[in-house]
């Protein structure tokens, strides 16, 4: 699974949503001829990022080549179950990368149309957002 290597703060601030704001980076085709663009706002965590890259590779049948856009780098804290209020901000638990409207996940080369927009499709599914295949003949 993806987690940096170090990170400047531990634990981070959580961040609020100001409405839906688009993304003005990651958002055109840079290395493949296709690509999964989330249409929503959201967190996706590495474990999510891992499945759809498992799902894709198996279905591409380690033909053609998989770039992905995203990477967890917002550290998600949590504390145990049943624990009093107070005592502090829990441990770090996961990692999640923040998404916003328009911007690239996947990007993929080296396949046919149909096998790329099958494998993407196959991606999707394990993602909690609402995404969309993209090409470069559009």
């Amino acid at each position: 699974m993806l987690i940096p290597k170090k990170v400047k703060h531990r634990k981070w601030h959580k961040g609020r949503a100001r409405g839906k704001r688009v993304a003005s980076r990651k958002v055109d085709l840079a290395f493949g001829a296709f690509g999964l663009k989330a249409m929503d706002e959201t967190w996706i965590s590495s474990r999510q990022i891992e499945a759809a890259r498992r799902a894709m590779t198996r279905y591409i049948k380690r033909g053609g080549k998989i770039w992905i856009r995203i990477f967890p780098d917002h550290p998600i804290t949590s504390k145990g179950n049943e624990m009093p209020m107070g005592k502090g901000k829990g441990a770090v638990d996961h990692y999640v990368a923040v998404v916003r409207p328009g911007t690239i996940l996947f990007e993929m080369d080296g396949v046919t149309a149909i096998i790329a927009q099958e494998a993407l499709r196959l991606a999707a599914y394990k993602l909690p957002v609402k995404t969309r295949f993209i090409s470069r003949e559009e």
